[in-house]
């Protein structure tokens, strides 16, 4: 498909759309006129979809559709009328749309990782040159678990959703720099690759494996994901496709938003099972099937429910929300 003689073919109807859709009264000819209009865009969508996936046209008529959709079923004003369809429709549908740059990050992050760790188990060298033996030993064998059982769980979980939050916000308000969301990655992935490679060499793998992977999983899934946002900011303002580049960074900033949101509520979870059960007497198979579970349920709604609100025209933007409130028929 040609995507600009296709868009010029179409964008007078698609136009209309959105204009009657936005438009407080309707008589019975305009109403006629949407609903028809309302079927053809959504096909259009779905060919746009098909043909050349996620774009910035697409996304603009998922948004008249969205508001048009609102025009035959009604939309409360109220912000907590709005927070079921923030849950199961605009959040997953933000999610989802970024899943191919998380899965990209979380590769990084594993290579990057993995070949540090390797690094440091296979040059004694290199471990020297990382502190001394009785340091890293007593790193290996206490502080690594103390660190998990210090303070109180309640205070602990807290403390550790703070700080990650804190890390996911920087990486979506930084992300536009281009440069401070790579620097995270990377960082996390370096730290990650030293504690593996001091933990193996002193044959402690498996405590090490016991003690992140309950919380970790969901944990740091939740941080590439904010990294993933972030440079999906970076990205609008570098290509912005059709749109000023203003207009790109305001609509991908609202849908980003959503998604900052949702970082937040799946590093409180992580936060909760790093504070309670990473450091319980829980068999350990129980502690990672409890952050295995966490983990496929949050995979379910990125990827399940993220796929189904986009296929329904959902595009994850926040501004919706006003465009219901102002496509309610007056009556």
């Amino acid at each position: 498909m040609d995507l600009d003689a296709y868009t010029a073919a179409h964008s007078a109807d698609w136009d209309e759309l959105s204009r009657l859709a936005k438009k407080r009264r309707l008589d019975g000819r305009e109403a006629d006129r949407l609903i028809e209009l309302y079927r053809a865009g959504a096909a259009d969508l779905s060919a746009i979809q098909t043909s050349a996936g996620s774009t910035a046209v697409g996304d603009r008529l998922s948004l008249a559709l969205a508001s048009a959709r609102l025009r035959f079923t009604g939309a409360a004003v109220g912000l907590l009328a709005g927070v079921p369809r923030f849950f199961a429709l605009q959040l997953p549908a933000a999610l989802y749309r970024i899943r191919w740059l998380v899965l990209a990050i979380a590769l990084i992050t594993t290579v990057v990782a993995t070949l540090f760790a390797l690094w440091i188990t296979g040059n004694p060298e290199v471990l020297r040159n990382l502190g001394a033996d009785s340091d890293l030993r007593r790193y290996a064998e206490h502080d690594f678990i103390d660190y998990y059982s210090h303070n109180p769980a309640a205070s602990f979980a807290g403390q550790v959703w703070t700080n990650n939050a804190w890390i996911a916000a920087q990486c979506i308000a930084f992300g536009i720099t281009g440069i401070y969301v790579p620097f995270i990655v990377l960082q996390n992935a370096v730290n990650v690759g030293v504690a593996a490679g001091v933990m193996f060499s002193y044959g402690r793998g498996d405590v090490m494996f016991s003690y992140i992977l309950p919380h970790g999983l969901l944990e740091l899934t939740s941080v590439f994901v904010a990294a993933a946002a972030g440079l999906r900011i970076f990205w609008a303002w570098i290509a912005p496709g059709a749109r000023t580049r203003s207009a790109a960074l305001a609509e991908d900033g609202r849908a980003l938003f959503t998604v900052a949101v949702g970082c937040a509520i799946s590093l409180f979870v992580s936060g909760l099972i790093e504070g309670f059960v990473t450091p319980s007497g829980l068999p350990v198979w129980a502690k990672i099937g409890i952050g295995a579970t966490a983990l496929a349920a949050y995979l379910y709604y990125m990827l399940v429910v993220g796929r189904r609100a986009v296929r329904l025209g959902e595009t994850g933007d926040l501004d919706e929300f006003e465009a219901g409130a102002r496509s309610v028929v007056a009556g």
